[in-house]
C-alpha cells in the first residue's frame, strides 16, 4: 500500500501543515544521557495523534521486535540486520554467545598488545562503514587517553595509503585490514601496497604484523593472515553499523579497550530508551517523524548536520553513509515505487566554520533546509572564553533560522543605526529572513565514550523508524553494486574492448590504455 494513499498518513500532513511550535514553550527529551530539543520543529496534539496513527499503520512496533529479535528484516537479501546484538542489547540466543566469545577474543588481543607493549602504530586499511566509524570514534576521543598513533587510508588513490605510512617505523606497525568481503578492491590493493612498504622497512613477515576484520574469515586465511589474528562478524551486520563489531578493534588498541566498552554500554542505553519510551518522549521515533514531516511533507530534500564541536568533524561524513545508503531507495519493501518523497540528503560541517561557508543559504535561500545542531556544555580543554563563543554561537544562528526577520523589522534596525530612510528602504529587502526553518539542537553533557555510543546509536534507531514509516529497506544497498560490476569490467586484465561503455569512457579508457609521447589535454 502506498503510504500517500493511508488515511492516516493525510491526517499526519494536515497535522504537519496546521502545527506551529510555540515559541514560550521548550520540547525536550531526555536520553541516554543526551538532551534533545525539537522546540522548533512542527509540534502540536494533532501532530501528536496522527503520530501515533502513523506508526501504528507502517506496523512500527513490530518491525522495532523484528529489528531486535533477528528477524529477517533485511529482505532483498534475506538477512538479519543484528547490530543490537553488538553491544548486547536484548541479543537472541543464537547470537548472543558468538558475540560474547568475539568480544572476549578481542580484549585478549588488546590486553596481550598492551601488556608486549607491541606496536606504537595502527595503520587501518577499510572503506565505507569498515572506515568510517574507526576514523570518525579516534578523531572524536583521540584526546583522552590515547595509547598509539592510528593513521587511516581507505581511497584508492594511492596518495591516500602513501600519506598514512609517511613518516612511521614499520617495525613498529600493524596493519588493520577492515573488509566485510574481504575483496574490496579499495582495501586489499592498499593492504599489498602497505606489506610491500614493511618488507622495505626490514619486516620479513608483514603477515605477523597484520590483522583482519572480516565477514569472510576464509578470504582473510587465503590472503595469508593467521587464523589466531583473524576477527570475525557476521552477515548480518551492514558496513555503516559494524563499529561495534571486530571493526571497532582499532579504536580499541587506539583509544583503550575500556573506551571501546564505554562506547557499547552508551549504545545499549540509547538501545533500552528506544525500544521501552513511548512515542511521544522516544527521541529517535520523534527525529525521524520530523525528517519525515520535513522531508516528505513540507519538501525539505536535504538534512544539514552542524556539530559544533571540532572533535566531530567526522560524524557528518559517518552520517552521511548511514542516512544516505540507508534511507536513498526509490522503490518500497514490495519492490513498488515510492509515492512520496523521502531520503534527505545528508551534508554539513562543524560550526563555526559552517557559518562563513553556507550559512547564508540556510538564512536567506529559497529553499533552505532543516538543522542538526550538536554541542557540548562542557569543553574538554581550559578555555572557557572560546567555549561560551562557540556555544552561543550555535544558540544564535538556530534562533535566527526559526526566528527570522521581517522587512519592518529590518528597516526599523537599519534606521536605528543612522541610515537614510530611503536608503534602509532599499537595503531593508535583502535583509529579509523567511524563519521558521526548523532544527534540532543535541546536548551532550561532554563528549566522551559513553555519549558519543548514545548518540550514534540514536542517528542509527532514527534512520531505521523513518524508513519503517516510509515503508524501505534500510539495510540494503544495491545502487552500489552496479557501479562496483562496471568497475570490474573495466579493470579486468586483457580487456581491451570497451563498446559496451558509452562513447565517453570508451574515449577515456582508451587514453588511459594508450601511452603517449605528449600529454592528452
Amino acid at each position: 500500500m502506498h503510504l500517500e494513499k493511508l488515511a492516516p498518513w493525510r491526517d499526519f500532513c494536515e497535522a504537519v501543515h496546521q502545527a506551529r511550535p510555540d515559541p514560550a514553550a521548550i520540547r525536550l527529551i531526555q536520553a541516554a544521557g543526551l538532551s534533545v530539543d525539537l522546540s522548533t520543529q512542527r509540534h502540536s496534539p494533532a501532530f501528536e495523534a496522527s503520530s501515533r496513527d502513523l506508526l501504528e499503520a507502517a506496523g512500527f512496533e513490530r518491525a522495532r521486535a523484528q529489528l531486535f529479535d533477528g528477524q529477517s528484516i533485511n529482505r532483498s537479501e534475506q538477512r538479519a540486520a543484528l547490530h543490537t546484538a553488538l553491544r548486547g542489547s536484548h541479543a537472541p540466543r543464537s547470537v548472543a554467545q558468538t558475540v560474547a566469545s568475539s568480544l572476549a577474543r578481542m580484549g585478549e588481543f588488546v590486553e596481550q598488545t598492551n601488556a608486549a607493549n607491541r606496536y606504537q602504530n595502527i595503520v587501518h586499511l577499510g572503506i565505507g562503514g569498515s572506515d568510517w566509524g574507526p576514523r570518525m570514534v579516534w578523531q572524536a576521543l583521540r584526546g583522552v587517553g590515547t595509547r598509539r598513533e592510528l593513521r587511516f587510508a581507505a581511497n584508492i588513490d594511492a596518495h591516500a595509503i602513501t600519506n598514512a605510512l609517511e613518516g612511521l617505523d614499520a617495525k613498529d606497525t600493524l596493519l588493520v585490514i577492515a573488509s566485510k568481503s574481504f575483496t574490496t578492491i579499495e582495501s586489499i590493493t592498499n593492504a599489498q601496497f602497505a606489506l610491500d612498504w614493511m618488507r622495505r622497512g626490514g619486516v620479513s613477515d608483514p603477515l605477523a604484523h597484520t590483522v583482519a576484520l572480516t565477514a569472510n574469515p576464509q578470504a582473510a586465511q587465503s590472503f595469508g593472515v593467521a587464523p589466531e589474528r583473524t576477527f570475525a562478524f557476521w552477515d548480518w551486520v551492514g558496513g555503516r553499523y559494524s563499529v561495534w563489531s571486530s571493526i571497532g578493534l582499532t579504536i580499541a588498541l587506539g583509544l583503550g579497550w575500556q573506551t571501546f566498552l564505554a562506547m557499547l554500554a552508551g549504545a545499549r542505553a540509547m538501545d533500552e530508551h528506544f525500544l521501552t519510551t513511548s512515542p511521544e518522549t522516544n527521541a529517535p521515533i520523534q527525529m525521524a517523524l520530523s525528517t519525515v514531516a520535513n522531508t516528505s511533507v513540507l519538501g525539505f530534500h536535504s538534512e544539514v548536520i552542524c556539530p559544533y564541536d571540532a572533535r566531530l568533524t567526522d560524524f557528518v561524513p559517518w552520517l552521511q553513509q548511514l542516512q544516505m545508503e540507508s534511507l536513498g531507495k526509490g522503490v518500497t519493501q514490495a519492490g513498488e515505487p515510492l509515492g512520496v518523497n523521502v531520503s534527505p540528503a545528508t551534508w554539513g560541517m562543524p560550526g563555526t566554520d559552517s557559518q562563513h561557508t553556507f550559512f547564508q543559504w540556510l538564512h536567506q535561500g529559497q529553499e533552505g533546509a532543516p538543522v542538526d545542531f550538536i554541542a557540548c556544555l562542557e569543553p574538554d580543554h581550559p578555555s572557557a572564553n572560546h567555549h561560551r563563543q562557540l556555544f552561543t554561537n550555535c544558540l544564535a544562528q538556530r534562533a535566527a533560522l526559526w526566528q527570522g526577520k521581517t522587512k519592518k523589522q529590518a528597516f526599523d534596525t537599519l534606521v536605528a543605526k543612522g541610515m537614510p530612510l530611503e536608503q534602509a528602504n532599499a537595503l531593508a529587502n535583502h535583509c529579509v529572513h523567511p524563519g521558521l526553518r526548523p532544527s534540532t539542537l543535541i546536548v551532550l553533557q561532554t563528549l566522551d565514550a559513553h555519549r558519543l555510543g548514545a548518540l550514534l546509536a540514536l542517528y542509527e534507531h532514527k534512520v531505521f523508524t523513518a524508513a519503517v514509516l516510509w515503508g524501505i529497506n534500510p539495510f540494503d544497498q544495491w545502487g552500489v553494486e552496479f557501479g562496483k560490476t562496471l568497475a570490474r569490467q573495466l579493470t579486468a586484465k586483457g580487456q581491451s574492448d570497451f563498446s559496451q561503455f558509452d562513447a565517453s569512457t570508451q574515449f577515456w579508457m582508451s587514453a588511459l590504455n594508450e601511452q603517449r609521447d605528449e600529454p592528452l589535454i
